[in-house]
Order: C-alpha cells, then structure tokens, then sequence
C-alpha cells in the first residue's frame, strides 16, 4: 500500500554498484571492531575512512545513475547504525569516549526505531530522507576517526581533539534534529491519513 508523501518506490535491483558499496560496509563492520578493541589504530582509520568515503559514493552515484534500490535502502542505513554502533562501543571500551555519548546515541536509535515501527503500522515501509539524518551521520563518520587520533600526546593528536570534538557535537544535535524532523513529517502524514475520507 502506498499513501501521499510516503517515498517514490525504488527498483528491485540487487545487484548495482551502490549495493555492493553497501555491502562492503557491512562486511568491514566486524574487522573494524576487531581492529579498535585489539588497538590496531591504523587499520581502524583506514576502514573507517572507507566507510565514509563509501557511504557518500553510494547515495551519490545512486541518485545520479537512477540505481535506487529497496535493498540498497536497507544496507545503507543499517551499515551507518552498525558502524556508528561499533565505533561508539570501541572507542568508549577504550576509555576515548565517554559513555554518556553512547547512551545519547543510543537513545536516538531508540527513539527512531519507535517512529519506524509506528510508520509501518500505518503502511509506509520508510519515511523521506531529511538532509539533516545524512549530515548528522556525515559528522560522526568524521568525528570518530579525529577522535581515535586524537588518542595520543603528539602534536596531530592535540589538533585533531577540538576538531574531532567539534564534528562529534555537530553531529549528536544533528542526529536528534532529524529524529525529531521524521517524527513530524510522520505527525504530519498521519494527520493528512485521518483528514482524507476513506
């Protein structure tokens, strides 16, 4: 079923570059987490730069080659919550983030996931992007690496701190204001459900 203002149906497709993208996201997910517990600082940066290098390509070659797909709008925000998930257990485990930011980020992913389920009751399988959910996803996939760095006495480290801090912030605000946009927008449809006649 497929109500007003609920998103424009994507192709079946499974096997497209954006995909495989995707699919690779999820695949480093375990070796990152590996690599941060067992302190392998390198090989962390580098699959965490990957990751954000991968999840900007996706979208952008999706959206410019006509290549959106419904599984491709499954993968790519579950590997975002996975690595961001990850890195946030990994880094606190190693006493870089404090675990008030996890408990913070969780409860978003909590709150969301209340929204998500009330949407689907209702027959939309997803609400529409927002910039802001992108952008918030953007800065933490910037932060964490900064943040990792920053785990040091060199004189990279001590830079790398304020901005790394800098993008962590923007980041978590940004993440609370797009749960809060989808669950408007959700208001929002849900109101124009009722006002419409059966």
């Amino acid at each position: 079923m497929t109500h007003e203002g609920s998103p424009a149906p994507a192709s079946s497709r499974v096997l497209t570059l954006p995909n495989v993208l995707s699919s690779l996201r999820l695949v480093g997910v375990p070796v990152f987490l590996w690599a941060i517990v067992t302190e392998q600082d390198v090989l962390a940066l580098v699959l965490l730069m990957a990751s954000g290098l991968t999840d900007y390509l996706d979208g952008k070659i999706a959206r410019a080659w006509g290549l959106e797909s419904r599984l491709g709008q499954l993968l790519d925000p579950v590997a975002d919550r996975l690595y961001i998930a990850s890195t946030l257990l990994g880094l606190a485990y190693r006493d870089i983030l404090p675990w008030w930011v996890v408990v913070v980020l969780f409860a978003r992913e909590a709150f969301m996931a209340i929204v998500v389920l009330v949407a689907k009751r209702h027959g939309w399988v997803g609400l529409p992007v927002h910039f802001a959910g992108k952008a918030a996803t953007f800065n933490l996939l910037y932060a964490f690496p900064l943040l990792l760095l920053a785990d040091g006495e060199s004189t990279l480290a001590r830079v790398a701190e304020p901005v790394g801090w800098g993008f962590a912030w923007w980041g978590i605000v940004l993440y609370w204001l797009s749960a809060f946009i989808y669950a408007a927008q959700l208001r929002h449809l849900l109101a124009h459900e009722r006002a419409v006649p059966a």
